[in-house]
C-alpha cells in the first residue's frame, strides 16, 4: 500500500482518454450505505490516492501518462488537448473528491480545476455524470477559452467535449477589454451561445482604488449571438447608452471577441465651420483581409457640395502600403492674391495622399510618400491639413554597416498664395553615396561621400552639381582627460547652372554655365570635461576649443540652392560649415571657444552652454549681415535646458549682440505641469535687421496651450498661435504687433473606454475661399468596440 497522503496536497488525477474516465475506472464504486468509496474518504475527509509516481500507481495505469499537471494558473499542462484516438483530454485536480455510484456522479469540491489546451475552468464545486457526459460547475465559476476570453458565472454546464452549454447570471470579460453580462445563456450544437437580456460594455467597473463605478456607456440588448468560431458578437434589438441615458438604437452591430477589426460602420463626426456650415460625416470599414482593409467615408455640408473620401491600406511580406483621397466639387477663388474682386469657379477638388515602405532583404529598401492637391486652399478649407507645402519623394536605400547609397527623386507642391509654382524645383535624381572605410589611416577612421543633384524648374533656374569628399577624423583622450579631435577634409565640387537670372535674389543665383571649386580643410577640436560635486549633485564643466582653417573657396561662383537659411545657433556653433547645405562652405580660419555646463541631482537636471567664434581673417564674408556670423567676431550664442521631474521642462535658446548685448535671437519652450494639468507656452522673436534675403527676415509670434483637469475626468483646454511681428520688423505686415493666427477652446470628457467633448476654433486669416471664422466640433470616440 502507498504511504498516507499529505491532507494540505492538492488531489491530482492524470487523464487516460478523459481524467473524469479515468477516475471511475480507478476507483472502487461507493457503497450505497455510507456514500463513501473505501480507502477515499468523505466530503469533509481529504482524498487518498496512490502517488502518481510510485510503482503501484504506475503498475495499475497507462506506461504512457504524465506524470503531473501542474495547479492552475501557473504554467502549461503536461496533458495533451486531444489523446491519439481524437479523444479530448481534461486535466483534473481539487481538494475534495466524492463518487454516487447510484447515480455514476463524481463531485469536486474546493479548489476544483478543470484544464484543456488552452481552456480552463475554475469553481468552488464541479460534478461530472458519467452516464450523460454532462459536468456542472457552480460556485464563483471562471471559464477562459482558447482566445483567452474569460467568462463568469454562478453555474455552468459543459460538456464532456469541455464546450460550455447553459449559464446563468454571467459576466463574458473579452480579451480586447470588452465585458458582456447577460440573465443567462444557451450553447447550441454548433459552439454558439446565445445570450438573453444582456449588456456589452468597454469600461472598467471599479475605479483604479477598487470602488464600484458604473460604466460610462453600454449597449444593451434583448438577445446577444456569440460565435466562438469566427470570433464575433452580434446585437440584435440593441441600443447605446450613454451616463445610463438610453440615446441611439443599434439595428445591426457587431464585433470581435479576439480585438480583430470587423467590418461594420464608425462613429460619425459632426462640426459646424464658417465655411461649410454644418457637417456630417461617417465612414464604413471593409476588412478585406487579414493584411487588407478598405474605408470609405462621406461628408454632407450645408452649404457646400458633399465630398467623398476613400483609404485603402495593406501589408504584405516586402512591407506596407496605403493611399488616401478625397473628391468633390466646390466653388474656388481663382483670384487668390492682388487686387480685384475674387471670382469663384465650381470645379472638381481633391487631395490624394500616399506612402508605403518596402524591405526587399536586410539592406536594400524602397520608400515613397506622394501628396497632391488639387489647388492650394483645398486642404485649409476642409480642414485636411494646414501645411503650407506638399513634398512626394520616391527613395531607393541600401544600408549596411560600413556604407549607405540613397537615390531619390523629390517634388513640391506649394500652397502659399503668392508663390510661383514655376520656382519650386523637382530633385531628380538626388543620389547620396558614403562608405566608411574599415581600416584606420594614421590612427583615424575615413569616411568617403559622392553626391549628385539636378533641380529643374517650370519657370526657373536648373542646377545640376556633383562632388565627391573625404573625411579623416581621429578622436584621442589624453592622459589628463581632454579630449582631442582633428578632422581633414578635401572635396571637390562640379556645378551647371542655366536660366540664372531668373532667381529673384542675386547673391543665389551664381555664373552660368560649367563651374568647378575645391575645397580643403583642417580642425582641433579640444574639450575638457571636468567632474566635481555641487549642492548635493554632480557637476560637469567642459570648457572647449576649435580650431577651422579652410583656404579661400570660390563661393559666389557657385548657385545657392541648399544652404540659404543661415543663422548662428548653438546647434551648429562648432559645426566644420556652419551653412546648413553643401552649396556655400565657410572659408578663412576662426577659432571658437565655448563651455558646456551640467548639474545632475535627484529629480532635477540643469544643461547650460555659451559660445563665440573669431575669424582671423579680417576681409568681409560671404554671410549676410544680421546673422550673427558676419562679422570678424560673431555674437555671443547660448542655450539652457532645466528639467524638474516629469513637472517641468524648459529650453531657452538665444544670441546676444557682441556689441551691445541686444537679443538677436530670444526662443522659448516651456512645459509644466502633470499629464492631465499642464501649461506649454512657446515664444520666439528674430532681431536680425536682414531686409535683402527673403528667408532671413524678422519674425516674432507666441503660442500657448493650456489643459486643467477636474472631476476625475472632466477637463477644459485652450490654446492659441499669435504673430507678434510688426511693420518695423518686417515692411510686408501691417499689423500693430498683435495679431491673433488661431485661437482653440473647448471641454472633453475621457476615461478608460469612452472620449467626447465639444471644441471651439477661430481662424483669424483668410486665405481664398478658405475663410476666416469660427469651427465648432463635437468628437465622440468610444474604447474596446473597435470604432472610432
Amino acid at each position: 500500500m502507498p504511504p498516507p497522503r499529505d491532507p494540505a496536497r492538492p488531489v491530482r488525477l492524470l487523464p487516460a482518454g478523459l481524467a473524469l474516465t479515468a477516475l471511475v475506472a480507478m476507483t472502487t464504486p461507493l457503497s450505497a450505505q455510507d456514500g463513501a468509496a473505501p480507502g477515499m474518504g468523505t466530503a469533509e475527509e481529504p482524498v487518498e490516492v496512490p502517488d502518481p509516481a510510485s510503482p503501484e500507481y504506475r503498475g495499475e495505469q497507462d506506461e504512457g501518462l504524465p506524470q503531473d499537471i501542474p495547479p492552475f494558473p501557473g504554467g502549461e499542462s503536461t496533458t495533451p488537448e486531444f489523446n491519439a484516438a481524437g479523444e479530448r483530454q481534461i486535466g483534473f485536480e481539487s481538494d475534495v473528491l466524492e463518487y454516487d455510484s447510484d447515480g455514476e456522479t463524481v463531485t469536486a469540491s474546493g479548489n476544483v480545476v478543470l484544464r484543456s489546451g488552452d481552456r480552463s475552468v475554475r469553481a468552488d464545486r464541479v460534478s461530472w455524470s458519467r452516464p450523460s457526459g454532462e459536468i456542472i460547475a457552480s460556485g464563483r465559476v471562471r471559464f477562459v477559452d482558447e482566445n483567452g476570453n474569460q467568462l463568469f458565472s454562478e453555474r455552468i454546464v459543459l460538456t464532456d467535449e469541455f464546450e460550455a452549454g447553459a449559464m446563468e447570471d454571467l459576466l463574458l470579460a473579452l480579451r480586447q477589454g470588452g465585458r458582456l453580462a447577460a440573465e443567462s445563456a444557451t450553447r447550441d450544437a454548433d459552439g454558439t451561445v446565445a445570450l438573453n437580456r444582456a449588456a456589452y460594455s468597454g469600461c472598467a467597473v471599479t475605479t483604479p482604488d477598487g470602488c464600484p463605478k458604473e460604466p460610462s456607456w453600454r449597449i444593451t440588448a434583448d438577445r446577444v449571438i456569440y460565435e466562438p468560431e469566427e470570433n464575433r458578437v452580434r446585437f440584435q434589438s440593441a441600443y447605446f447608452e450613454l451616463f445610463g441615458l438610453r440615446l441611439l438604437p443599434l439595428p445591426a452591430l457587431s464585433l470581435r471577441t479576439d480585438g480583430g477589426a470587423a467590418a461594420g460602420f464608425l462613429v460619425p463626426d459632426f462640426r459646424v465651420s464658417q465655411n461649410n456650415g454644418a457637417e456630417l460625416s461617417g465612414s464604413y470599414y471593409w476588412r478585406l483581409a487579414p493584411n487588407r482593409d478598405l474605408t470609405a467615408g462621406a461628408y454632407l455640408f450645408t452649404d457646400a457640395p458633399p465630398m467623398v473620401s476613400a483609404q485603402y491600406r495593406e501589408l504584405n511580406q516586402a512591407g506596407a502600403f496605403q493611399v488616401t483621397g478625397y473628391l468633390t466639387q466646390s466653388r474656388r477663388s481663382s483670384n487668390l492674391v492682388g487686387g480685384g474682386e475674387a471670382e469663384f469657379d465650381s470645379e472638381p477638388r481633391g487631395y490624394i495622399f500616399a506612402n508605403g515602405r518596402y524591405q526587399f532583404d536586410p539592406n536594400w529598401s524602397v520608400t515613397s510618400s506622394v501628396r497632391v492637391a488639387s489647388d492650394r486652399t483645398f486642404l485649409r478649407r476642409y480642414d485636411l491639413s494646414r501645411d503650407d507645402r506638399l513634398r512626394s519623394v520616391v527613395e531607393v536605400e541600401r544600408i549596411d554597416s560600413d556604407s549607405y547609397l540613397s537615390i531619390a527623386g523629390w517634388a513640391t507642391q506649394t500652397l502659399r498664395l503668392g508663390d510661383d509654382q514655376g520656382q519650386v524645383p523637382v530633385a531628380l535624381p538626388a543620389i547620396d553615396f558614403r562608405q566608411r572605410l574599415a581600416d584606420p589611416l594614421l590612427g583615424g577612421r575615413v569616411e568617403l561621400q559622392a553626391n549628385s543633384l539636378a533641380l529643374l524648374r517650370s519657370d526657373g533656374q536648373d542646377t545640376q552639381r556633383a562632388f565627391a569628399k573625404a573625411q579623416w577624423d581621429l578622436k584621442r583622450i589624453t592622459g589628463g582627460g581632454q579630449v582631442v579631435t582633428l578632422t581633414g577634409l578635401v572635396r571637390g565640387d562640379v556645378y551647371h547652372s542655366s536660366g540664372n537670372a531668373l532667381t529673384p535674389t542675386p547673391i543665389y543665383r551664381g555664373d552660368t554655365g560649367w563651374e568647378g571649386r575645391g575645397i580643403a580643410l583642417g580642425a582641433v577640436d579640444v574639450s575638457w570635461p571636468l567632474v566635481g560635486e555641487l549642492f548635493g549633485g554632480q557637476q560637469v564643466l567642459t570648457p572647449r576649443v576649435q580650431i577651422v582653417a579652410t583656404p579661400p573657396i570660390r563661393n559666389l561662383a557657385i548657385p545657392n540652392e541648399d544652404a540659404r537659411a543661415i543663422d548662428l545657433e548653438d546647434s551648429n556653433l562648432f559645426a566644420l560649415n556652419r551653412f546648413p547645405g553643401y552649396d556655400r562652405f565657410e572659408d578663412g580660419a576662426r577659432i571658437t571657444y565655448g563651455v558646456d555646463w551640467q548639474l545632475n541631482r535627484p529629480g532635477l537636471r540643469l544643461e547650460s552652454t555659451l559660445g563665440q567664434s573669431y575669424r582671423l581673417d579680417s576681409e568681409r564674408s560671404i554671410i549676410p549681415n544680421g546673422t550673427g556670423l558676419s562679422e570678424q567676431l560673431s555674437d555671443f550664442v547660448g542655450r539652457t535646458q532645466v528639467r524638474y521631474r516629469d513637472f517641468l521642462k524648459l529650453t531657452h535658446r538665444f544670441r546676444l549682440d557682441k556689441d551691445n548685448f541686444a537679443v538677436r535671437r530670444n526662443e522659448i519652450d516651456a512645459t509644466i505641469g502633470s499629464s492631465r494639468t499642464y501649461a506649454e507656452i512657446g515664444y520666439l522673436r528674430l532681431d536680425r535687421d536682414i531686409t535683402l534675403v527673403e528667408d532671413l527676415q524678422d519674425r516674432e509670434e507666441a503660442r500657448a496651450a493650456v489643459r486643467v483637469a477636474f472631476a476625475n475626468y472632466w477637463s477644459i483646454f485652450g490654446s492659441g498661435i499669435f504673430n507678434l511681428t510688426d511693420a518695423d520688423e518686417d515692411p510686408s505686415f501691417t499689423s500693430d504687433g498683435f495679431e491673433p493666427i488661431r485661437t482653440r477652446l473647448g471641454i472633453a470628457y475621457q476615461d478608460d473606454c469612452l472620449e467626447l467633448g465639444l471644441t471651439w476654433r477661430r481662424d483669424y486669416v483668410t486665405l481664398g475661399d478658405a475663410r476666416r471664422g469660427n469651427t465648432f466640433q463635437l468628437f465622440f470616440s468610444l474604447r474596446n468596440l473597435g470604432v472610432r
